[in-house]
């Protein structure tokens, strides 16, 4: 009777140890199935931050000038990382290529007006006669004026320090208004003709000069100033002076483009079915204007060497930012398809996953079910073995009785 009882003492406590297990481990994945559910989630939180490719207000690792020029003519794709740096940044990049695109036409005007000067000097010392300044009045030894019909500088040339009658100077400025653009030499005073300005622009020697601290000058001293190192002030003189004009006009030209471009894009934008700030366009425009400005450069540059003309040059420069500019959104837009593709995929699969789960969570009830089921039919079974046990030894009692 004790070793019976002892004996489902001890499978009572197994059940119940088992059970106990059963519990533990049901826990454990119930633990594993959250802490993979959150992990999804998360993988999923980085993926549509991901997509707001767009948003400046994410931080973006910021790219070295020379390395945007680079992206911007050959990975289009980068276009939409720089344009997240901020409006700023954009504005910077754009303010340095105008700098680079003034600093070699300043460095082009330099250049030209040294064959100038030297042009000038050598005429000066074969072909002009001697001249002097003094108290205002400059004289040339000639009895006769001097008309040069296309000088490299100011077109016609009149050079006159003899004549007085004003009768005179007008015919001289009807025939520099027929050339277009010309300069008339007189003794006291310049009369400048531009076609672009009505009228006439007169400087007077003695209120110029006097400024310069210049009061006399000879045509040799002229020329050993033309050929002394002291030219290097007018030279630098010359620089400064374009680039300031060179960059502002540069600068602001630029801007406008940028400006009208951004809207072109912001319109693409809307074709294209995609969702992108102004703001974004016009940093994104900035950067497609890159190979239009190095383009610009190389124009200048050879221009100082070798004059020619390109007709359609201005039409070429908004061509290639535009196209630039439409390549990069819609490869943005093609971005932004495979982005959606793969969320959609990753759905697919968590919905796979979450009736896989749910599959096996069922299973799992029933096992435990199933298990729960067999441990009441033992527990069954052994109670009526135990009654039967009992009826059988007190059956023999009442016959001995």
């Amino acid at each position: 009777m004790s070793k019976k009882e002892n004996l489902n003492e001890e499978e009572v406590k197994e059940n119940l140890e088992n059970k106990e297990d059963f519990e533990s481990k049901e826990n454990e994945e119930k633990k594993e199935v959250i802490e993979e559910n959150n992990k999804k989630e998360s993988i999923n939180k980085e993926e549509n931050e991901n997509t707001n490719r767009t948003d400046n207000t994410n931080p973006r690792k910021e790219t070295g000038f020379f390395r945007k020029v680079y992206n911007s003519i050959v990975k289009i794709e980068k276009y939409p990382d720089m344009a997240a740096q901020g409006f700023p940044k954009a504005i910077s990049y754009i303010t340095k290529l105008v700098v680079i695109l003034s600093i070699v036409l300043c460095l082009g005007m330099v250049y030209q007006t040294h064959g100038l000067i030297q042009e000038g000097v050598n005429y000066l010392q074969n072909d002009f006669p001697d001249f002097s300044y003094k108290d205002g009045i400059l004289t040339v030894n000639s009895e006769e004026p001097i008309i040069i019909e296309d000088s490299p500088v100011m077109g016609m040339v009149i050079i006159d320090t003899i004549t007085e009658d004003e009768n005179k100077v007008n015919e001289y400025i009807k025939s520099i208004e027929q050339a277009g653009d010309g300069i008339i030499v007189l003794k006291d005073k310049v009369k400048l003709k531009n076609i672009s300005v009505t009228g006439t622009i007169e400087y007077i020697y003695k209120d110029v000069l006097s400024q310069m601290q210049i009061q006399e000058f000879t045509k040799q001293d002229v020329i050993n100033y033309a050929n002394s190192t002291q030219i290097v002030n007018l030279y630098i003189s010359v620089f400064i002076t374009m680039f300031v004009y060179a960059f502002i006009m540069y600068f602001i030209t630029t801007v406008s483009n940028a400006f009208l471009l951004s809207i072109f894009g912001y319109l693409t934008t809307w074709i294209a079915k995609i969702r992108m700030r102004y703001v974004a366009v016009f940093n994104m425009t900035v950067y497609a204007l890159t190979l239009s400005i190095i383009l610009n450069i190389l124009y200048v540059a050879v221009n100082i060497f070798i004059n020619f003309n390109i007709e359609y040059f201005q039409v070429m420069y908004v061509a290639v930012a535009a196209i630039y500019l439409v390549a990069a959104i819609f490869i943005l837009k093609g971005e932004f398809i495979k982005k959606q593709q793969e969320l959609m995929k990753i759905a697919e699969v968590e919905a796979v996953v979450k009736q896989q789960l749910e599959r096996e969570k069922e299973e799992k009830q029933e096992e435990k079910k199933r298990e729960e089921e067999k441990e009441e039919r033992k527990k069954k079974d052994k109670e009526e073995q135990k009654g039967d046990d009992d009826k059988s030894k007190q059956e023999p009692e009442g016959s001995n009785a």
